[in-house]
């Protein structure tokens, strides 16, 4: 019998599998082709979460939601209905975790990021309950209360 792997270091401050080569090229090439504009006609603009506002840095409990695939254990889903949840954003060092859920708690996602210049975060999403679902993703810290952010296939915004 073969023991398991008590070495291995997990990056995310969450505990669990970490996202695989967030830094790729994969990402950046994506990062360089995909646009967030952060103004007030961008779908994550308006105020959409029912969660208090706080006014600390981003550390904390933020909304979440993502759409631009259909989950097919969700009956009827689409890729153009919105998938919202809860989600927890901890910045250790220069790095962004976003952990985040959906379909009332049952499916989970991590995005690990870099700040890329002032505002901008540049990193790779995978899906914690189907881990082959791995996707570049880029955001745009709007304020403490607005993460604007898109990856190829749509839309994962998250609001205070």
């Amino acid at each position: 019998m073969q023991q398991p792997n008590s070495n291995l270091v997990i990056r995310n401050p969450f505990g669990t599998m970490d996202v695989p080569a967030p830094d790729d090229a994969e990402v950046m090439h994506y990062a360089i082709s995909a646009v967030l504009s952060g103004d007030a006609d961008d779908l994550n603009a308006a105020h959409w979460p029912s969660l208090p506002a706080l006014s600390d840095p981003l550390d904390g409990s933020w909304a979440s939601r993502w759409n631009g695939g259909a989950d097919p254990t969700i009956a009827g889903d689409t890729r153009e209905r919105w998938k919202q949840g809860r989600a927890e954003v901890r910045v250790v060092g220069e790095r962004i975790y976003l952990r985040f859920d959906w379909d009332e708690g049952r499916r989970h996602g991590l995005i690990d990021a870099v700040r890329d210049g002032g505002n901008g975060l540049i990193g790779k999403y995978i899906n914690l309950t189907n881990p082959a679902i791995v996707r570049p993703w880029i955001g745009l810290v709007v304020d403490a209360t607005r993460i604007d952010g898109c990856f190829p296939n749509g839309r994962l915004d998250f609001r205070r």
